[in-house]
């Protein structure tokens, strides 16, 4: 499975950006969304940018990641919100999930 890395641009070079996100940093290839700017964000997948992303859209991937993480960890991520993976689902709550009920 390939999970996509909400980084910040940090700084421009032809065909690619420094970026930082999630604790590194790391120089991304940015061939398939064209010219990028210092403060944009990106998706990254593997070293390299596969959408330009707002702010907002950044926040949401990096606070789902946190609650896989967390609940990988074991730990209670979602404080009784009702979180979990879909390995620890009922078969009627996968349905619902998958939007078949």
């Amino acid at each position: 499975m390939c999970i996509g890395i909400p980084m910040q641009v940090t700084a421009v070079e032809p065909g690619h950006a420094w970026c930082e996100g999630r604790g590194e940093r790391r120089r991304i290839t940015t061939a398939l969304v064209g010219e990028v700017a210092p403060g944009d964000w990106l998706l990254v997948f593997l070293g390299d940018a596969r959408e330009c992303i707002d702010a907002t859209r950044a926040h949401e991937v990096d606070s789902a990641l946190d609650l896989v993480l967390g609940a990988m960890q074991g730990l209670d991520v979602a404080g009784g919100a009702g979180f979990s993976l879909p390995s620890q689902m009922t078969a009627d709550q996968l349905s619902v999930l998958a939007g078949q009920s």
